[in-house]
């Protein structure tokens, strides 16, 4: 893999590298694509090292695309390397199921600020029984990919802090056989958590309450025990998601040297981890999973500017608001 440049004054360019996946072809619809019935969507075509690593066409279309991408990154020039992101979205959690209840309408304005309605909590939420279904699901994939197509797992793993993230990352993984040199042990990191503000769902629990239920996942430093982020009267702007998704993509660049890489996020977040990369937009359903082959240059001079990313303000309702009822 390259190496950077040696200098003070320098940023990651980030950019995605297409043709590999169908998620990344305008015309493949992102509505009720399911990532496990298209093997993460990688297209069955030759690459151009096939000639070395397969010559008697004997390897699997997984084999032959991690073997290409290493070759990819032992030939980069300098300051560039190429990382396979797996994102996925958490499984379906208690907020989902507040939100399909009431609409969107009466969700924004007036129970995303509560912490349940009496008979269930999304207060940092909770995954339902069909969310961990939907990480079962996962799991039996991996499983498939792992056994029956040669692809190992990812070599790195990193989780917003949000209990429905770390559920989906639990189910998904730890039941999967991995190897010493990469152990399933999740990173928690803050800065792929949902949009903050106002919606109890998106406000994390403790440091100290997650590591009792996940003892073992390190906390990336400066990890705080009660949330600094959250608060009541104002929400994230999509544009302050986006400055947010580049530093964490430069944190996970700049110290991680593996290439596959498994980040365990929200909707919101993936979102906007796709548009700063470059990626088309392309939404996910809770548990789905899209794979993106990223390319970072390191370039010298000052990273250009972002512009002004103010939180907003959100009109907020004192009442609910009447349920509309079908006639």
């Amino acid at each position: 893999m390259g190496q950077s440049p040696d200098s003070k004054s320098t940023y990651l360019k980030y950019s995605p590298v297409t043709g590999y996946f169908e998620q990344d072809e305008p015309g493949t619809d992102p509505r009720g694509y399911d990532f496990a019935s298209h093997s993460f969507g990688l297209i069955e075509r030759e690459y151009d090292t096939d000639a070395i690593f397969d010559p008697n066409h004997e390897k699997t279309q997984w084999q032959r695309f991690h073997f290409h991408i290493d070759e990819l990154n032992a030939h980069a020039a300098p300051g560039v390397q190429f990382k396979v992101l797996y994102l996925g979205r958490h499984g379906e959690g208690y907020h989902n199921v507040a939100e399909a209840l009431y609409g969107t309408e009466a969700w924004d304005c007036y129970w995303s600020t509560r912490d349940g309605n009496g008979n269930i909590t999304w207060s940092d939420a909770l995954l339902t029984p069909a969310g961990i279904a939907q990480a079962s699901h996962a799991n039996a994939f991996w499983r498939t990919l792992t056994t029956d197509h040669g692809i190992p797992l990812p070599q790195s793993y990193y989780s917003s802090p949000l209990l429905r993230c770390l559920a989906t990352a639990y189910h998904t993984f730890s039941s999967l056989s991995h190897p010493k040199d990469s152990p399933f042990l999740p990173t928690i990191k803050e800065m792929l958590r949902e949009a903050i503000g106002v919606h109890t769902c998106d406000r994390r629990s403790s440091k100290s309450a997650i590591s009792k239920l996940y003892p073992e996942w390190p906390f990336e430093k400066g990890f705080e025990e009660n949330d600094p982020l959250w608060v009541s009267d104002l929400r994230e702007t999509d544009s302050a998601m986006v400055v947010r998704a580049r530093s964490a993509m430069d944190d996970i660049f700049n110290a991680d040297g593996n290439t596959h890489i498994s980040i365990s996020s929200h909707s919101g977040m993936i979102a906007s981890l796709l548009e700063f990369i470059g990626h088309r937009k392309f939404g996910l359903g809770t548990g789905q999973v899209i794979p993106v082959l990223v390319k970072a240059e390191r370039i010298v001079g000052q990273l250009p500017p972002s512009g002004d990313t103010p939180w907003e303000k959100v009109d907020l309702c004192t009442e609910p608001p009447a349920m509309l009822l079908p006639n």
